[in-house]
């Protein structure tokens, strides 16, 4: 298990890695062009999906590490089956709001069917709303690979290690 977490977190942080470095790229490229007075029309629309894609496959990435907001102080204070109780009720919750979104995210995907970006035509709206119930799925795989950690009474975030 440990190994499918340590392929997990770095597939992850490749992604996000990459996703950062486009939105860099595209960014400056589009102050040059705008500095040069050739804006580019897509550009705007582009930024825009990159920045959701990197808030989703972050989350991910937060929630592998338990950086999401939470109150593990309350959790850490608690002690056996109690706290076994809430941490499965907490992710019970969580995983259930994720699922959800998934759910929303598939729909969103079949309503934009034959729709295309405002800005390239050639690119499928699906492709950029896609981050939706990829991102839903990613988040809840990071936190079941995560649980065990947290059932042992591991430190929850890597802020923990910080001085």
């Amino acid at each position: 298990m440990d190994r499918v977490r340590r392929v997990f977190q770095r597939t992850l942080e490749v992604i996000v890695i990459a996703v950062v470095v486009a939105l860099a790229a595209v960014v400056v490229m589009g102050v040059i062009y705008r500095k040069a007075g050739a804006a580019l029309v897509w550009y705007d629309e582009v930024a825009a999906i990159l920045l959701a894609w990197l808030t989703y496959y972050g989350a991910a990435l937060a929630a592998l590490h338990r950086g999401h907001i939470g109150v593990p102080a309350v959790v850490e204070r608690l002690h056996g089956r109690l706290r076994t109780c809430v941490v499965i009720a907490g992710e019970a919750a969580v995983i259930g709001f994720f699922a959800v979104l998934a759910w929303a995210g598939l729909a969103v995907q079949s309503a934009l069917a034959g729709t295309a970006l405002v800005s390239l035509p050639a690119v499928p709206a699906g492709l950029a709303q896609s981050v939706i119930p990829i991102g839903a799925v990613l988040f809840i795989c990071a936190q079941l690979l995560s649980l065990p950690g947290v059932l042992r009474g591991e430190p929850e975030a890597e802020e923990a290690t910080l001085p």
